[in-house]
């Protein structure tokens, strides 16, 4: 695996968790783990790649243009990473304003849906490890990607 497909599995790995990624390698068709490595290298590769957008940033354009697009699965899987690339529930609340002024408010009522559901399994999975999880769970805002996966272009 060459350095720059590396640093964007290890950021894939970092914000939706290692559990999330080792499913989705688990196929053992070599088609499928060729897939894996395209969609890295293609999707996690434009976050690796430096450049004046933060991890949050990033983060937040990806969650409007799932959401604009209605690809609700690619929309709570990021929703759900919010707390680890600096994206606060206000943030993401406020972003659907946006979508639905610019997108629809089909598109935006499908992500305030989809929203309820990441949140509600937030709640429940904190419930169950009898922890507390704060309404407005955040990283600092300068989150930025991890020095191992910068890479310049």
């Amino acid at each position: 695996m060459d350095e720059a497909l590396s640093a964007a599995y290890e950021l894939r790995r970092a914000m939706l968790g290692d559990a999330y990624v080792d499913a989705q390698k688990a196929e053992t068709d070599p088609v499928a783990q060729d897939f894996q490595d395209h969609i890295t290298r293609q999707a996690w590769g434009v976050w690796t790649r430096g450049g004046p957008l933060s991890t949050r940033d990033r983060s937040l354009l990806v969650l409007a243009m799932t959401a604009a697009l209605g690809r609700m699965e690619e929309f709570k899987l990021h929703a759900s990473a919010q707390a680890r690339t600096g994206v606060s529930d206000a943030e993401l609340d406020e972003l659907l304003f946006q979508v639905a002024a610019y997108c629809g408010a089909p598109a935006a009522i499908s992500a305030k849906r989809a929203l309820r559901e990441v949140r509600a399994t937030r709640a429940a999975d904190a419930a169950a490890a009898d922890t507390s999880v704060p309404a407005d769970t955040t990283v600092p805002a300068d989150t930025s990607v991890p020095a191992a996966a910068s890479t310049e272009a």
